[in-house]
């Protein structure tokens, strides 16, 4: 399995390929290969900046002979105005790693942005429950996506389908019941020496009672209304963590939080999300 550095290095890659193909003419025609100048990261809206790391990345790899000044690292609160960082060298390079350097960041941000937004209202509001992101993320980028999550003070659920394993609906469904998708996924771990936590997703309660008997390490309430939601945390009883899902947005779901949950999954902070503005500009 390749690890996070060498999936943000293809990621990077690919990138390139698909922006500069056999070469940036925009930028080769009118700019001389000798020509040195110094571009800015400047803020243009108010939020959490992430991608920082990453950037830096993108610069090194195009041209390792670019000097990047970080000013603000990942996590810090930005706001309109403000000076990300200073990156100097060929204005070539400068040129041509903009674009790929602000979608990234941009896109880090938006979701940092975001994730703090839910998480801090969350606090704000008496609860200990915790912000959950999904698998509903950009193809090639969900490293770079997640990573932005955790920035933003948000908690990963799983990051692929290779470490944790969630009886959803349709596994249940096609493996016969509740019993036989949790029994199954035991003896899977056991005789392939796994050590994964097992997750279920209960669709009402006389499902969620039958999980219960299996003793899974957590179970997630489905499309559970928020008043449905408080008797199943108590039925549960911290038996096993619980996770609320479907249907859950800002406007809604502190009801949830307050039910007793220990998390809550968006699919929203990843796939719906909004680019932090920014822009790259000569100095």
């Amino acid at each position: 399995m390749l690890s996070v550095d060498e999936l943000t290095d293809r990621l990077i890659d690919l990138s390139f390929a698909e922006d500069i193909g056999d070469g940036d003419h925009t930028t080769l025609c009118c700019i001389p290969a000798d020509a040195v100048g110094k571009s800015r990261l400047i803020i243009k809206e108010d939020g959490i900046l992430a991608g920082v790391e990453v950037a830096k990345e993108v610069f090194r790899r195009f041209d390792s002979t670019l000097q990047v000044e970080v000013l603000i690292g990942d996590g810090s609160p930005v706001k309109v105005g403000d000076i990300a960082m200073i990156v100097t060298g060929k204005v070539q390079s400068l040129l041509q790693t903009e674009r790929l350097m602000l979608n990234i960041m941009q896109r880090m941000s938006g979701i940092a942005t975001m994730t703090h937004k839910y998480q801090q209202a969350l606090i704000d509001a008496g609860t200990k429950t915790r912000v959950l992101d999904t698998r509903k993320t950009t193809p090639g980028m969900r490293m770079l996506e997640k990573e932005a999550v955790k920035i933003g003070g948000g908690t990963n659920h799983r990051i692929g389908l290779f470490d944790m394993i969630l009886l959803k609906d349709n596994h249940v469904d096609f493996a016969g019941g509740i019993h036989n998708a949790i029994s199954r996924a035991k003896e899977y771990c056991k005789k392939n020496g796994k050590n994964l936590k097992i997750e279920i997703e209960v669709r009402n309660f006389k499902e969620l009672e039958e999980a219960l008997l299996e003793k899974p390490d957590r179970i997630m309430f489905d499309n559970f209304t928020p008043e449905d939601t408080v008797k199943a945390v108590q039925i549960v009883n911290h038996q096993c963590e619980t996770e609320s899902s479907g249907g859950i947005t800002f406007d809604n779901m502190i009801p949830y939080a307050k039910a007793g949950v220990d998390f809550i999954s968006f699919g929203a902070l990843t796939h719906s999300v909004k680019g932090l503005d920014m822009s790259f500009k000569a100095v």
